[in-house]
């Protein structure tokens, strides 16, 4: 699978999260298209509830898909401020777009320095690459 078409400005997780940073604070987050390919046609997407506290590393959501069942772990520490409403009538949104309107939920960052631990497209390629 190939990850031409993730975003090199997002900064991704080992867990095929991906984060996008904006300038006033907030981070919105999804699966990559390694992860919704591995996962199959998406048939439900459960995100956090909007004012809950996320934690780094964290279960924060689940997607379900026709094959298999998978958590969403927290690339950030903050508060959910955003969830992406269009996944629990279409869920596959996940499928069609994972880098724009597949999103999962925005995120009110609690520490900037959470970036730290997280990798440059580059980065998660080459980790891609070696769990093939």
């Amino acid at each position: 699978m190939s990850t031409n078409s993730a975003p090199a400005h997002f900064l991704y997780t080992q867990s095929h999260e991906w984060v996008e940073l904006h300038s006033d604070g907030t981070a919105t987050i999804g699966i990559t298209d390694y992860a919704q390919d591995h996962l199959g046609e998406v048939v439900y997407a459960e995100p956090p509830a909007v004012g809950s506290e996320v934690i780094t590393g964290s279960v924060c959501g689940v997607v379900e898909s026709t094959k298999a069942a998978a958590d969403v772990y927290s690339p950030v520490t903050g508060e959910v401020v955003a969830t992406n409403d269009e996944l629990s009538s279409s869920p596959q949104t996940i499928n069609e777009a994972p880098y724009a309107k597949g999103w999962f939920f925005k995120v009110k960052l609690a520490n900037a320095s959470d970036r730290n631990g997280l990798m440059d497209l580059a980065s998660y390629e080459t980790h891609v690459k070696s769990q093939a």
